[in-house]
């Protein structure tokens, strides 16, 4: 079957290139609809979907998009229209995946318009701000694509070419070999992070898949979480084990490792009942490349890799996490329980580890058991996180919630 891919981007400004990628893309046997987010300027030739059509559903006419004046709010009418006709495009079955091209200005419209599609629909951004620490987590797709447009900026030439034709063949080729997430078995949604730090997915991950479920794990270093947020802002689990909130820590201590500040809010907001557990809140993530902020050089340090590197967070920070996780768990509106283990959150944190400070554990300890009476349900383990122990008394919520009817039962 022909896929179809929408292309989007200002063909006022950018013809010439965009109309390399379609050709490109038809030479493969792909069909295209393009569609033209300008403002100011007229393409060369009509788009399928025109400017006019992108204000409107935006809510104004591209007049009044034209009269306000400022390229930044006209800008945020035109991704407003974008994303609204992409995500109709695709209820339509008229399109297969997109692609868009652009600059900060286009990128940002386009950004927009990936987050309206579903995950498994291929979504590509050719930007000359791909990687880019000026976009943040929350505003990409879980599955996004963006591919660096090198040499780009204005015109074309060998060095763009090169660029624009790999991203015309991956768009292509994502819609063909796509696959939708299949639905038939509920999904169990969790966190974790590279099995030296935090292993109990190894046990629970059989043990739910033994119960008919299907489990997926986050690597919850940014972007993993950021996509387990989004997919839990769409409903996307029957039940969630948010076991590792090093991303939260993150998050409170100003981290560039973030996730977006609706860590630890989406399944709360939409009543999913949830396991959660403070895996690795006592390290704070800090680029491979950046020097370790002087108020963390004294803490206990672990260097990963060339990528990332922790230090400990002190035990007056440890409580001040405690009560901030029990101000974002205490509104969630369906079932929450806490499992708090005693014998630590992490590998890292056991005796003769680097991130070993029993005084820092003690501390959240003691606030978790200070300020979550009353307001979370919250169970004790005798345990380590890593250790079978934890991993049972997760499944025994979990089983005790499926016999209550708060989960629904695996397939």
């Amino acid at each position: 079957m022909t896929k179809t891919i929408l292309s989007i981007g200002t063909y006022d400004t950018k013809n010439a290139e965009l109309e390399f990628i379609e050709q490109t893309i038809r030479d493969q046997g792909g069909e295209v609809l393009t569609m033209d987010v300008s403002v100011l300027g007229d393409p060369a030739m009509p788009t399928g979907i025109s400017k006019h059509e992108v204000a409107k559903a935006g809510g104004m006419s591209i007049e009044d998009v034209i009269a306000q004046g400022d390229e930044n709010k006209a800008f945020q009418v035109m991704a407003q229209g974008a994303a609204k006709l992409v995500a109709d495009l695709y209820a339509q079955g008229r399109i297969d995946g997109m692609i868009a091209l652009g600059g900060t200005m286009g990128t940002d419209l386009a950004l927009d318009c990936a987050q309206a599609l579903p995950m498994g629909v291929p979504k590509f951004i050719v930007s000359t701000v791909s990687f880019s620490t000026l976009i943040p987590p929350e505003r990409l797709a879980p599955d996004i694509q963006m591919i660096l447009w090198a040499g780009g900026l204005y015109g074309l030439n060998e060095i763009c070419k090169s660029s624009l034709a790999q991203a015309a063949g991956a768009v292509l080729g994502a819609a063909r070999a796509a696959q939708m997430p299949d639905r038939s078995k509920p999904l169990v949604g969790m966190t974790s992070l590279g099995s030296s730090c935090l292993s109990y997915m190894k046990l629970l991950k059989p043990a739910l898949e033994d119960r008919g479920y299907e489990v997926a794990v986050f690597h919850s270093t940014g972007m993993g979480g950021m996509a387990f947020e989004s997919l839990a802002r769409e409903g996307a689990f029957c039940c969630v084990m948010d076991f590792c909130l090093q991303e939260f820590g993150n998050l409170l201590a100003g981290s560039l490792v973030s996730s977006g500040p609706d860590r630890l809010q989406n399944a709360g907001r939409l009543g999913t009942p949830q396991i959660v557990a403070p895996g690795a809140l006592d390290l704070v993530d800090f680029a491979g490349w950046q020097e370790i902020p002087a108020q963390y050089a004294d803490r206990p340090f672990h260097e990963h890799n060339r990528l990332i590197k922790s230090s400990v967070f002190n035990p007056q920070e440890r409580r001040q996490w405690a009560n901030a996780l029990a101000d974002r768990l205490e509104v969630a509106k369906g079932p929450t329980h806490f499992l708090l283990p005693l014998g630590g959150i992490e590998a890292w944190d056991k005796e003769g580890e680097e991130a070993h400070d029993p005084e820092g554990l003690a501390a959240f300890i003691d606030e978790v058991r200070t300020v979550f009476p009353g307001r979370i349900e919250t169970t004790e383990v005798s345990a380590h996180i890593n250790d079978k122990a934890f991993a049972d008394a997760a499944l025994g919520v979990f089983d005790r919630w499926v016999e209550e009817g708060i989960v629904m039962r695996g397939g």
